[in-house]
């Protein structure tokens, strides 16, 4: 990528078999007005410095496998009037931006873990950022099971166990529960003599 001569406006490396990440070299192509990076096998995140080439009009990164966000760095590209991130597989919330409230939803359709306009998809206040390295099969079963709540029941139930054990023992042992356990301890041994005879 370092030889690509930096005049070029276009570029198309669409159709291709190109495995990989895509590199950040390519930020440097400040006089960039269209890339193509569709149909091809790339993973990966979007580079940030993709916000650095100014001029550029159109970006096209879809049918890919690039995970992670949309670089909030891509709002600085204010000339950009097609952009096509679909078929891939970004998560989190679409940059907020002047060009980036223009841009249809089949710019971003196949990315279910994306929210935001112009999507009817709306980010959650309380979301944390997504992790650039969330697996694919994380962004479809979910976000996991949250072993905090479960953790807060139980001491919450060990607590509330212990309190109202230790009233009844402290008044001493209730009438009712010396009743309760000598009916099942009586049935108990009906039942074992019942058997022997």
């Amino acid at each position: 990528m370092v030889k690509i001569q930096t005049f070029f406006t276009t570029i198309d490396f669409s159709n291709n078999a190109f495995r990989g990440e895509i590199s950040k070299v390519i930020g440097k192509l400040k006089l960039l007005k269209g890339l193509n990076f569709s149909h091809n096998e790339l993973t990966g995140t979007i580079p940030p410095s993709f916000g650095d080439m100014c001029n550029l009009e159109w970006l096209d990164l879809s049918s890919n496998r690039l995970f992670g966000d949309i670089p909030e760095e891509l709002v600085n590209l204010t000339s950009l009037e097609k952009f096509n991130v679909s078929k891939n597989q970004l998560v989190g919330p679409i940059p907020h931006g002047k060009q980036f409230y223009t841009f249809e939803n089949d710019s971003y359709s196949g990315n279910t873990g994306l929210c935001g306009l112009p999507l009817s998809k709306t980010c959650g206040a309380h979301q944390p950022p997504p992790s650039s390295f969330q697996r694919e099969d994380d962004l479809e079963h979910g976000h996991g099971f949250d072993w905090k709540v479960v953790l807060m029941g139980y001491a919450s139930g060990v607590v509330i166990g212990i309190s109202v054990g230790y009233l009844v023992l402290s008044n001493g042992t209730p009438d009712w529960l010396v009743k309760v356990a000598g009916r099942k301890q009586r049935r108990k041994i009906v039942k074992i003599t019942q058997r022997r005879a």
